[in-house]
C-alpha cells in the first residue's frame, strides 16, 4: 500500500464507551483473516488517562481484530521525544494512572496534584510562612488532560507557577517568564453519549490561561502544544505508520494519508524534534457524521468565505486558516470512509 490511516477514535469508533456500529465493520475489511492489518493504521487520539497498551486492547475489544500499542498514539505520545524534560522534576495533571503514565514516557520524577495537595494541605489558606519540601526549582508543569477537581489543580497550577516550583513561598512578579508548560490536548469539547458535546482539556486550559492572566497582566506561554490538532502529533503519527510500513517489509513508500475525524482539524504549530522530515506527499481528511459534526443542522460546516464570521473553537495560539476548516471527503461514517479510500486508492484487499 502506499497510503495509510490515521483514525480518531471519539465520534469515529466510539461514543463515550458505545462502540458506533459501523467501525468493526469497517475493520474487518482492513485486516486478513489472520488479523494482519492490509494497510499502515494508527489511531490517534487526544485522550491521555491511560497507558496506550490498556488502550490497545480496549480497542481490540472494541473492534474485533488484534490492535497493538505500536499503533495507538496517546495525545502525550509526542512526550518520549522532549528527553531534555525526563530528569528534571515535572509536576503533572489529569485523570488515570498519571504517575506510570509519566514513567512510561520517561520521566523520572513525577509529582501529582493529589501529591502536591497533600504534603501541602494549607496552602489553599494561603499559607506563606513554610517552604515547601515537595517540589525543586528545575521543575515543569506537564498537563495531560483535564483533572477531576479543576478548583484545586487551578490553585496549585498557578502556585508552582507563580512562585517558580516552590508553591509554599509569596508569588513573585519577578518569575517571568515562568517555569516550562509543556500540554496535551487542547479540545474545547468532545462527544461522548451526552446529546451536546462535553468540556475537553482545552476548557481547562482556558481557565488556566485567563487567571493567570487576570493576576499577573502577562501571557501563560507554553513550551509545547501537543495532541490534535498540532503538527508536531501528525508527524510523530507519521513516524508511527512508516515503523509499521518498515516491519512489514512494504518498500513502496507511504504518498498518502487519510485522517478520519469527527469534525474538521487543521495542523497548527508545530515543533523541532527528533523526527525525519515527513516523507508522506499529502494528508486528506475524511469527515465521518458520528461525532460533533451534525450534516443536518443549519451551517453546521460554514464555507471557507463564511468562517472568518464564526468563532474559532481552537487554541488561542494555534494560527486560523480558513481553508483547513473543510474537509476533503464527507462521508456517513467510518465503514463508508474505508469504502472511500480503497476506491480513491484503487485498493482492493
Amino acid at each position: 500500500p502506499s497510503f495509510g490511516f490515521l483514525f480518531d477514535i471519539d465520534g469515529v469508533l466510539v461514543r463515550g464507551r458505545t462502540p458506533i456500529p459501523a467501525a468493526r465493520a469497517a475493520f474487518r475489511k482492513l485486516v486478513t483473516p489472520q488479523g494482519q492489518f492490509l494497510v499502515p493504521v494508527v489511531f490517534v487520539t487526544n485522550a491521555g488517562n491511560c497507558l496506550r497498551q490498556k488502550k490497545a486492547e480496549q480497542l481490540s475489544h472494541l473492534l474485533g481484530v488484534p490492535i497493538s500499542q505500536d499503533q495507538v498514539m496517546m495525545s502525550h505520545s509526542p512526550l518520549r521525544m522532549f528527553k531534555r524534560y525526563h530528569k528534571k522534576c515535572v509536576l503533572v495533571s489529569g485523570q488515570g494512572p498519571l504517575l506510570d503514565i509519566a514513567q512510561d514516557l520517561g520521566f523520572c520524577q513525577p509529582i501529582t496534584i493529589d501529591t502536591l495537595r497533600e504534603k501541602r494541605p494549607l496552602l489553599d489558606a494561603v499559607d506563606h510562612d513554610r517552604r515547601p519540601h515537595v517540589l525543586v526549582s528545575e521543575i515543569s508543569v506537564v498537563l495531560f488532560g483535564e483533572p477531576v477537581r479543576w478548583e484545586t489543580s487551578l490553585q496549585l497550577i498557578i502556585d508552582v507557577l507563580l512562585t517558580s516550583g516552590y508553591p509554599g513561598n509569596p508569588y513573585g512578579q519577578e518569575n517571568y517568564p515562568h517555569i516550562p508548560v509543556l500540554a496535551c490536548n487542547m479540545d474545547l469539547m468532545w462527544v461522548a453519549e451526552a446529546q451536546s458535546p462535553r468540556f475537553g482539556h482545552g476548557t481547562f486550559m482556558v481557565c488556566l490561561e485567563n487567571i493567570y492572566k487576570k493576576i499577573t497582566g502577562k501571557e501563560l506561554k507554553y513550551e509545547v502544544l501537543m495532541g490534535k490538532p498540532s503538527r508536531l502529533t501528525y508527524q510523530y503519527a507519521e513516524h508511527l505508520i512508516r515503523a509499521q510500513a518498515l516491519q512489514r517489509s512494504w518498500e513502496q513508500p507511504i504518498q498518502t494519508l487519510y485522517a478520519l475525524a469527527p469534525a474538521g482539524t487543521a495542523p497548527g504549530p508545530g515543533w523541532d524534534t527528533e523526527l525525519a522530515p515527513a516523507a508522506a506527499a499529502r494528508c486528506r481528511s475524511v469527515l465521518v457524521c458520528t461525532g460533533v459534526y451534525d450534516p443536518q443542522s443549519e451551517g453546521a460546516l460554514p464555507s471557507r468565505d463564511s468562517v472568518a464570521e464564526n468563532v474559532f473553537h481552537g487554541h488561542r495560539d494555534f494560527s486560523f486558516d480558513p481553508a483547513l476548516v473543510e474537509p476533503d471527503h464527507i462521508v456517513p461514517d467510518v465503514d463508508a470512509a474505508v469504502d472511500l479510500v480503497f476506491q480513491l486508492e484503487n485498493f482492493a484487499p
